[in-house]
């Protein structure tokens, strides 16, 4: 398995996920819309138990490794490895909910580059991030972070009352270091104003790539 560990960066830090986190949790996304759940076949929280309930799930889950995601000490919201397959060196980055106060900010971004950062690091040869096909956010989210699109998969599951088609991306261990090297050139302090405005927007670092 990927090794456990804390991972800081410059804007926000991950830490393995606890049961106990639950109310924190419910204090970042008990409040949240509701359409921030309509990919997700989990949610809403309509209580601290509906986040216990759910994070519990994710901690026993043997291919699992949830992390909370902290700014600034306060929660706002969590992430996990899943799937994970370390003989063949195949991981992939999910359950990703981010609190209205941490969509489309910088520390997102930098939270998907640490976990990216340390699969990497620890040996796998291969970082998944797989969606709704449905879902346009999460899918420009992941082609803006460097993930590669490889297809569609039609009926792949359903949930919540429906079927879902599930689109692939993947980052290989070939790709990484164009990937890393464009991330960091983007999350360095010196991109941002004194506001934390990016004075360079991400796609003003890419690099031809397959």
């Amino acid at each position: 398995m990927i090794p456990e560990a804390v991972l800081n960066g410059t804007y926000v830090r991950l830490r393995p996920l606890s049961v106990d986190d639950a109310e924190a949790v419910y204090a970042a996304l008990g409040q949240a819309r509701h359409d921030l759940w309509t990919y997700m076949p989990f949610g809403p929280f309509y209580s601290v138990a509906d986040a216990s309930e759910y994070l519990r799930y994710m901690v026993d889950q043997p291919d699992w490794r949830p992390y909370i995601i902290e700014v600034d000490g306060l929660v706002q919201g969590f992430k996990s490895y899943l799937r994970i397959k370390p003989a063949d060196g195949v991981i992939e980055i999910g359950s990703i909910v981010f609190s209205p106060q941490l969509q489309r900010t910088t520390a997102a971004t930098e939270s998907v580059y640490l976990m990216m950062r340390h699969a990497f690091e620890s040996g796998y040869r291969r970082v998944e991030w797989k969606c709704d096909a449905l879902h346009a956010v999460s899918r420009r989210a992941a082609e803006r972070l460097g993930f590669r699109y490889e297809g569609t998969f039609v009926n792949a599951t359903h949930y919540k009352g429906r079927s879902r088609d599930t689109a692939w991306f993947a980052v290989t261990a070939e790709e990484w270091p164009d990937r890393r090297q464009r991330l960091e050139a983007w999350l360095d302090p010196a991109n941002f104003d004194e506001d934390g405005d990016q004075l360079r927007p991400l796609s003003a670092f890419d690099e031809p790539h397959n």
